[in-house]
């Protein structure tokens, strides 16, 4: 950024992560139940109703059948128009997050996929989530993707596609924050409190409180210890992307 950009740029509060947005008073009654009464398919039959309208009726809908089909799932979850999902029952979803508009989580049928409290996923993010834990105020930055598995490639005289899988699991420590249209490779621990820069293809570690970037992706800086806070409040600054 140039110095006249960083001389225009202002600073304002973050809102998700700052504040708790509760749910309406019916959605917990409502999932509860849709759990009782729907099975999980007919749950993901049912949201295919709801899935795109932008209405409030819309946004509550998909908020009570997230809450139904999901192994659990926390208060104030608010889901975007399109975000859509691949075996939920294997999701465990903390309170307060957020699913942007047209989002993809892909479980596995055999996977566990754990989401945090206030954890906000920018629109058209794709989770790989078979084995997949991302820790409590991550912001995740709109595109960014996750690859939590890849083909062996062995033996050479099958279609790569028709080898087996090798799954590894994924881990976004608490307070990380990843920038818009990054990938996170399979295997790869991102640690507390870092920064993943925009457009980053991250394919090993990245030790707490680091900023990393690139293709693939180094780590290029630390943060200070003054720009930390106690391990009970919550972080100073996520970025604008979570905002």
């Amino acid at each position: 950024m140039s110095s006249k950009s960083l001389s225009q740029a202002r600073v304002v509060k973050a809102v998700h992560g700052s504040r708790k947005t509760p749910s309406a008073d019916c959605v917990t009654p409502l999932a509860a139940w849709l759990r009782a009464n729907y099975g999980y398919q007919e749950l993901i039959e049912l949201y295919g109703r709801f899935i795109s309208g932008p209405g409030r009726f819309d946004t509550l809908m998909r908020e009570a059948i997230w809450r139904a089909a999901a192994r659990q799932a926390g208060d104030g979850l608010r889901v975007g128009t399109g975000a859509a999902f691949m075996h939920l029952d294997r999701f465990t979803i903390g309170s307060h997050v957020f699913i942007g508009a047209q989002s993809m989580l892909q479980g596995r049928f055999d996977g566990t996929c754990v989401i945090g409290d206030h954890v906000w996923i920018g629109p058209q993010a794709y989770m790989d989530a078979r084995d997949l834990v991302i820790e409590e105020y991550v912001g995740w930055g709109p595109g960014a993707k996750i690859l939590g598995s890849t083909h062996t490639g062995v033996p050479l005289d099958v279609p790569i596609i028709q080898t087996d899988l090798r799954i590894a699991p994924v881990r976004i420590e608490a307070w990380a924050d990843v920038g818009t249209g990054a990938v996170i490779l399979p295997g790869v621990t991102v640690g507390r409190g870092s920064i993943i820069g925009a457009g980053a293809v991250v394919t090993r570690d990245v030790p707490p409180f680091s900023i990393a970037a690139g293709v693939p992706a180094k780590v290029i800086g630390r943060r200070s210890p003054g720009e930390t806070r106690e391990a009970t409040r919550m972080p100073a600054g996520l970025s604008e992307a979570a905002s």
